[in-house]
């Protein structure tokens, strides 16, 4: 591998300590193993039925679940605010039409009406496709932009994975504990007023893939959410001040070639700090990304691979 300087956009924690070798997580990404494909993978024509599979699949766990998901509401907001963060709703994504980031906006509006004011009680777990279900065309749901098995493409309820993504950052700087939820698969867009870290994001897919985080405190959380005039806003509220903040940031932020196709990579990760005293009690490695780039990077520096020093996939 030719050995370059990466960005380091995000990156408080330095470069990676060692540029010439690819993690285990880049090379799984960058040299997939045929038996580690999945057949829609393989197979595109089959990724409808493994959608209906995977679909009825979870439907049967969560007959069989005895998980307490989190379903009460009130309107009164508890007295502490915990994070609170905004994202704009309209932004160019390199090529994307803007009539689906307009219809966007509308199916935004729908799912934070599904889990404005929400509780999340002690044992309780949120899960963002039980609360907002499957958007749908006859709940007012329009197409948006989907990103889905490798492409970005207008679908019915395209969008409302932003609204994943501020829940999911958010709960980052709280005590709650994330125990799902999957990142894309490839990074589609350049880097266009970008506010938070590539990385934190979530995909989802009713209603097998999603996004789920459990309250393992004594206290009880709501979330606020709801579309403003040029943001999707959202809060985490709480009965009580938290003893610990968090500081969420990435680093090791780097992109490779090899041959025709770009990867980015970098890792996620979350510092815990003692409220009271100001003091950093540890830092917590949350993610390694790596993901398939589906645009020239520009204005970065790009490691170039040669796959053919490392074992063939078979």
């Amino acid at each position: 591998m030719q050995k370059s300087t990466a960005s380091t956009a995000f990156e408080p924690g330095g470069a990676l300590d060692e540029w010439d070798e690819l993690t285990p997580a880049e090379l799984a990404r960058m040299l997939p193993r045929v038996g580690e494909r999945r057949w829609s993978q393989r197979i595109p024509a089959l990724y409808p039925v493994a959608v209906r599979y995977h679909r009825a699949r979870r439907r049967i766990e969560w007959m069989r679940s005895s998980t307490p998901y989190a379903r009460d509401g009130q309107a009164i907001d508890l007295p502490v605010r915990v994070k609170r963060h905004k994202s704009l709703l309209l932004r160019q994504l390199g090529e994307t039409e803007m009539w689906m980031q307009h219809n966007k906006v509308t199916n935004l509006k729908l799912a934070c009406e599904q889990v404005d004011g929400v509780l999340i009680k002690p044992g309780e777990t949120f899960s963002f496709n039980k609360l907002v279900g499957n958007a749908t065309r006859r709940k007012g749901y329009l197409k948006g932009m989907r990103l889905s098995n490798g492409q970005a493409k207008p679908g019915i309820g395209g969008g409302i994975c932003q609204l994943a993504n501020l829940l999911h950052w958010m709960v980052l700087h709280s005590p709650l504990t994330v125990t799902q939820r999957s990142n894309h698969s490839f990074d589609p867009f350049p880097d266009n007023g970008r506010v938070l870290p590539w990385g934190v994001g979530c995909s989802i897919v009713y209603n097998y893939v999603d996004l789920q985080f459990r309250n393992d405190t004594d206290q009880t959380f709501q979330l606020r959410v709801g579309v403003g005039d040029r943001y999707l806003e959202g809060e985490i509220l709480a009965e009580r001040s938290t003893s610990s903040s968090y500081r969420v940031f990435a680093r090791g932020e780097r992109f490779l070639r090899a041959g025709a196709e770009y990867f980015r990579r970098n890792e996620i990760w979350r510092t815990v700090i003692d409220r009271r005293t100001g003091a950093a009690i540890g830092d917590e490695l949350i993610k390694e990304n790596v993901a398939v780039v589906k645009y020239v990077p520009t204005g970065v520096n790009v490691i170039d691979v040669d796959l053919r020093q490392y074992p063939p996939a078979s």
